[in-house]
């Protein structure tokens, strides 16, 4: 199956070495919604599917003269083109089992006893119209998320190709403020060039990252080594954490054969939204990973002012934010989703548990 026809007709071929037969399959079965297709042999039937791709559904006689019903089901079974369209077998040869086994390994999907059940033959040719409307509904969504992915993986190549140049001159004068000696008698403005720089060059690796992502889908991307002990610390780097901020990350976080680049989406997601929402005098984070099973189980874990428990489901669906007004919030309920879905992508799940002004811990899994 290709396509429905236009105005969706269920397009079904009925296949009959008598002109009687096909004429009262079609008064049983008319409807509205149909449209038919006639063959008198097995080799008329063939051509009718080879010229029109649109058939739903092939009544097909199984004593035919020439080519009978089991042969022509077997050459359409072997054609790629041809091996999903739904057959059912009318026939009036023997009922013993071994007919009707024999019909089912060529491919029908079902079978039919001569002479014919006016209404259960209308209920299951019902049944196969609604499959294949559903199947192709089903294929056009499928499609149009690919275009959407697609779309967005241009989105991303363009704006990140187009953040390299900028990136990259601040780099040029950041290392050009550093080798002239203008800030050599100031250590503290020293210090601080030096980490602007370490995290302009991190900032561009990433973009570099996210370059070779966008070329390239899920499947394609490449499974490489990645420590996440390090891994924590370049993010938190990064993102340059306020003074009352203590930053605890375990020494036993784990080296991992991954997709690096969704790895770190999650962690940075998780360390900048702790980070963003530090409101006590003395905040803490903490990093940290347990081992169970096939999974690693990661922590990120906060003193922040927390989440309310009717929320901790809440915040991980699209567009969903909570009633948090102890910071000044601009999330747009993007991120957590996006998490979501990455940690879903490759089999393990994502919660928080949070208690409402005392601080958060988000977990994740991901597989070792």
């Amino acid at each position: 199956m290709n396509q429905p026809p236009n105005k969706q007709l269920f397009t079904i071929l009925l296949v009959d070495d008598r002109p009687e037969n096909l004429v009262s399959l079609e008064e049983i079965l008319e409807s509205d919604t149909r449209k038919f297709l006639k063959a008198s042999s097995g080799n008329e039937a063939l051509k009718q599917v080879l010229k029109n791709e649109d058939i739903g559904l092939i009544m097909l006689d199984v004593q035919m003269p020439d080519m009978d019903g089991f042969e022509v089901a077997r050459i359409l079974k072997s054609n790629s083109k041809t091996r999903d369209i739904s057959i059912i077998f009318v026939t009036a040869i023997n009922k013993e089992e071994q007919y009707v086994m024999k019909g089912f390994e060529e491919g029908a999907v079902d079978y039919l006893q001569k002479p014919l059940d006016i209404n259960v033959v209308r209920a299951k040719v019902n049944v196969f119209q609604q499959l294949y409307f559903y199947q192709y509904n089903l294929k056009s969504c499928l499609s149009e998320v690919e275009r959407i992915n697609q779309q967005l993986e241009s989105f991303v190549y363009i704006v990140s190709h187009d953040l390299k140049s900028p990136l990259a001159s601040i780099i040029m004068l950041l290392n050009h403020i550093e080798s002239s000696g203008q800030a050599a008698d100031r250590p503290e403005l020293t210090e601080n060039l030096n980490m602007v720089s370490h995290a302009a060059t991190h900032l561009s690796d990433m973009i570099v990252s996210i370059l070779d992502y966008s070329r390239q889908s899920f499947k394609e991307q490449t499974i490489e080594e990645v420590d996440t002990n390090a891994l924590v610390h370049q993010i938190f780097a990064l993102f340059f954490a306020p003074k009352n901020v203590h930053i605890t990350v375990s020494k036993y976080l784990p080296v991992i054969h991954t997709k690096k680049l969704k790895l770190q989406q999650v962690f940075q997601n998780l360390i900048s939204n702790a980070l963003k929402y530090a409101d006590k005098e003395h905040c803490t984070i903490e990093v940290g990973v347990e081992e169970k099973g096939n999974w690693y189980e990661f922590f990120v874990k906060d003193n922040g002012p927390g989440i309310a428990r009717k929320d901790h489901d809440r915040i991980f669906k699209l567009f969903e934010t909570t009633d948090n007004t102890s910071s000044k919030d601009t999330s747009t309920g993007v991120g957590l989703n996006l998490l979501k879905v990455l940690v879903e992508e490759q089999g393990g799940k994502i919660w928080v548990d949070s208690v409402k002004d005392e601080g958060s811990t988000f977990y994740f899994e991901w597989k070792k």
